[in-house]
């Protein structure tokens, strides 16, 4: 009995190297909203918004959803996706926002 691993089918190579392409695809593209949501921070900071918009996220919610049925994706899996990425979303937003009262109460 031999201890080497058995080749991978072709088949299977190939879907992992989809799916590593898909996972760093999205890696990026996350990296791209967190800069976008970043910058929507430091805009809520600067005109004193809450870091949570509670009517925006329920509309998101809606829309993903939505999206995830036309995509046939578990719209479940996609609203708990889309919350686990909200909640780093204003927790970022409220960091944020205690810089610029920090900066602010310095100023004056």
């Amino acid at each position: 009995m031999s201890d080497l691993p058995s080749p991978i089918p072709s088949d299977l190579a190939r879907l992992r190297h989809s799916i590593d392409n898909i996972d760093a695809a999205l890696v990026y593209l996350l990296a791209e909203r967190f800069k976008a949501t970043q910058q929507v921070g430091v805009l809520k900071a600067e005109h004193g918004l809450p870091p949570s918009d509670p009517g925006r996220e329920e509309q998101q919610v809606a829309r993903l959803r939505d999206l995830a049925h036309q995509a046939d994706l578990d719209p479940v899996f996609a609203e708990k996706f889309l919350a686990f990425i909200v909640e780093e979303v204003i927790r970022h937003h409220e960091a944020i926002a205690q810089d610029h009262a920090a900066e602010r109460a310095q100023q004056v």
